[in-house]
C-alpha cells in the first residue's frame, strides 16, 4: 500500500510535466478562432475622431481585412510598416478597429506613423473586440465577401506571412463568387 501512495504524486508529477511541455511547445499564433466560417459579428462603432459611423455592413461585397491595434501596444508598432506597405495596394481593403483606446492617444498614434486604413472604427470599451474573441492586439481577421470570417491571425502581421498565406488567401477570396 505504501508504494502506491508514493507513486502517485509522481505518477500525477509526470503527467503535469506531459501537460506543460506541449502547452509550451504550441505557438499562440496558431489558436482557431470559433469565429472561422461564421458571420462577422455586427458592430455599429463611430468613426475614430469623426462623427461618422462604421458598421460591419461595409465588409459586405468584398474582401476585407480587420485589423485590430491600439496606441498602448507594442507589438502593433511592429506591424505598422507592414500594413502601411500593405495599404499602397488597391486590392487590399485595410480597416481598422482601435481597441480599448482613447481617441487622441488613438488619432496621435495614428497622426505620427501614418494611416494604412481605409476607415477605423473606435472601440473605447473593448465590447467590439469580446464579440470578436480579441484577446490581445494586434490581431487580423480576413473577412470574405459575403462577410464570413475566413481567417485570424494573432501578433503582427509579417511580410513573410503576407506573401506565404494572406496574399494567396485574398486571391482564392477574391476568385470566389
Amino acid at each position: 500500500m505504501k508504494r502506491w501512495a508514493l507513486a502517485i504524486p509522481l505518477i500525477v508529477l509526470v503527467a503535469l510535466v506531459v501537460v506543460l511541455a506541449r502547452g509550451l511547445s504550441l505557438d499562440p499564433r496558431e489558436v482557431d478562432s470559433p469565429l472561422i466560417g461564421k458571420p462577422a459579428p455586427a458592430f455599429n462603432l463611430p468613426l475614430l475622431g469623426g462623427d461618422r459611423m462604421f458598421s460591419s455592413e461595409q465588409f459586405l461585397g468584398q474582401v476585407s481585412l480587420l485589423n485590430v491595434f491600439a496606441s498602448w501596444c507594442v507589438a502593433c508598432r511592429a506591424e505598422h510598416d507592414v500594413l502601411m506597405g500593405l495599404s499602397k495596394q488597391p486590392q487590399i481593403k485595410l480597416y481598422g478597429l482601435n481597441y480599448k483606446d482613447a481617441s487622441d492617444d488613438g488619432l496621435n498614434w495614428i497622426s505620427q506613423r501614418g494611416n494604412p486604413y481605409r476607415l477605423i472604427a473606435q472601440d473605447r470599451d473593448g465590447r467590439v473586440g469580446i464579440d470578436w474573441g480579441v484577446y490581445g492586439v494586434p490581431e487580423t481577421f480576413i473577412i470574405d465577401k459575403h462577410g464570413v470570417v475566413r481567417a485570424k491571425r494573432i501578433g503582427p502581421v509579417t511580410w513573410s506571412y503576407v506573401n506565404e498565406e494572406l496574399l494567396p488567401l485574398l486571391k482564392t477570396l477574391e476568385a470566389e463568387s
